[in-house]
């Protein structure tokens, strides 16, 4: 039972979110191969100024050791 949750900066048009949403699932379906009934997919919009401290060090530096892939950037080096 595949969840999905994708945080990013808004600005994406809910048919481009529909569309993510759909080729994650059949992504996941091909790869995990379970049937898309059982895969969900949230999007939660984060604005540009609250990243850092509400994604990018509780979900990517506190949980690294989870990341299949990691980022190229760090918004705390500068």
């Amino acid at each position: 039972m595949p969840h999905v949750s994708i945080k990013m900066y808004p600005g994406r048009s809910e048919e481009k979110k529909k569309e993510m949403a759909s080729r994650i699932t059949a992504d996941i379906v091909a790869v995990a191969g379970c049937s898309a009934d059982y895969v969900t997919v949230a999007i939660e919009e984060i604005d540009q100024d609250k990243w850092p401290e509400e994604v990018y060090r509780p979900e990517i530096m506190e949980k690294s050791g989870r990341l299949y892939k990691k980022p190229g950037y760090n918004p705390f080096k500068d």
